[in-house]
């Protein structure tokens, strides 16, 4: 058996992604084709370990101008930071009505809201250069059901104040815990679901609920499972009445709010709960992570999986991004690796340990467009690389060392023995017969 095993990665094509930890660090992934091959590489890492400070979600708006990324913390603050140098901007507390400590009521939600910000820059450039702050609104929710809609002000320096404004709040249920929320393309409708808390979607504009799931029927058995949500999406970013949502009991299901109230479609995955789901650029694909590390694409108008991706992750799959642009595809888990794959091929394009435990990833989309425009033509370079799995050293020591021979069985040193006394006779019968 040899002792290095080749596995052929093909590469990334050239692109920036951001990952966070329990430890509430901020690595920044780059992968470039001129240097390295398009293997994915840390270039830089922000923030001090701090695990009161794991980052619980971010949202990032990575416009052309002034980029900000959002980033919600187990200790209850947000703090807008810029995804390009990682400077803090702001840092805002999420203060909810009942007197709970932000452990017991987390953050579970945050989106950054991105038609607000163009509405804003549709302005002229005299305004512009009035105002000595940029603006962006803030949408989160927390695991108790507090949904909060704020617009916060961005000073240009960090000497400069801001003025508090007061958030727009709402309950989204009176029981259960929120576990999962999603903004659709458009920012006009949001979706929210959890542990016994059906999903249901409200308009953003008036804050009012529109639409709520209703609970599927018992099974052949009488048996009634309870709503555990853990994960949804919409489907398309021009429809909100289609999503997908995960649930605990391994399923997936299809909902559509113009057709019914119960799902059009489920189907079960493996046997471990689903932790991550994430829509496909055509509108009719979705990626699903379980608790096992099991990734896989499945097409929704048949229900019909498409194929697992190649490549076993050892540990649960918590966050699925999709590019915006490249057919490339991220997940990040508890096994502490960031992997890019090929979305047509499934196939693993560049792995990166991290150390720590990963809870959420994002693209940066608008990185280096002068290279994505050169490497337009083969999105995936030809060549590859070998990886080459190293086997430790004791493990060589162990092999280097002589094989012990196995003991004899009894029966075996018996007639060795026979075997033996009967040469001793003949040679004494030959010593007589000589004398």
């Amino acid at each position: 058996m040899p002792r290095t095993t080749t596995l052929e990665c093909p590469g990334c094509p050239p692109l920036r992604a951001l990952t966070f930890d329990v430890l509430g660090l901020v690595k920044v992934i780059e992968t470039s084709s001129k240097q390295g091959g398009g293997v994915a590489k840390v270039v830089e890492r922000w923030g001090d370990p701090d695990s009161s400070r794991c980052v619980l979600a971010a949202s990032i708006d990575d416009s052309k101008s002034d980029p900000l990324l959002a980033v919600a913390r187990k200790n209850g603050l947000i703090e807008v930071i810029n995804p390009l140098n990682g400077d803090v901007r702001v840092s805002i507390t999420n203060i909810t009505s009942d007197d709970l400590l932000p452990e017991d009521n987390a953050i579970v939600g945050l989106h950054m809201l991105k038609k607000q910000r163009l509405e804003l820059s549709s302005r002229s450039r005299s305004e512009l250069d009035f105002m000595d702050f940029l603006s962006c609104t803030l949408l989160t929710c927390t695991t108790k059901g507090h949904a909060s809609m704020r617009s916060v002000e961005i000073p240009k320096s960090p000497q400069d104040s801001i003025s508090g404004v007061p958030p727009t709040a709402w309950n989204i249920c009176a029981t259960g815990n929120i576990l999962c929320s999603k903004v659709d393309g458009n920012e006009n409708h949001a979706l929210f679901g959890g542990k016994g808390v059906e999903v249901n979607v409200w308009d953003l504009d008036t804050c009012t609920k529109i639409w709520n799931a209703k609970s599927p029927a018992k099974n052949s058995l009488g048996i009634f499972t309870p709503s555990w949500f853990t994960c949804a999406t919409f489907l398309s970013k021009e429809d909100h009445r289609k999503f997908a949502a995960g649930t605990n009991s391994h399923q997936v299901r299809l909902y559509d709010i113009s057709a019914q109230r119960r799902p059009v479609l489920s189907f079960d995955f493996r046997e471990s709960p689903i932790k991550a789901v994430a829509e496909d650029l055509d509108g009719n694909t979705i990626y699903i992570g379980n608790g096992s590390g099991d990734l896989a694409s499945v097409d929704l108008r048949t229900g019909k999986l498409l194929g697992c991706f190649l490549g076993k992750c050892s540990g649960s799959i918590r966050s699925i991004a999709r590019h915006p642009e490249l057919p490339v595809l991220a997940s990040c888990g508890l096994d502490s690796y960031l992997r890019l794959w090929d979305v047509e091929s499934r196939q693993l394009l560049s792995a990166v340990f991290l150390k720590q435990h990963l809870t959420n990833v994002v693209f940066d989309s608008n990185f280096s467009g002068e290279e994505l425009a050169a490497s337009a033509e083969v999105l995936l370079p030809s060549k590859a690389h070998d990886v080459h799995d190293t086997v430790d050293e004791d493990e060589e020591e162990e092999e280097s060392l002589p094989v012990k021979r196995k003991k004899a069985s009894k029966g075996h040193k018996a007639s060795k023995k026979l075997k033996s006394k009967k040469r001793s006779k003949n040679l004494e019968v030959k010593d007589v017969d000589v004398l």
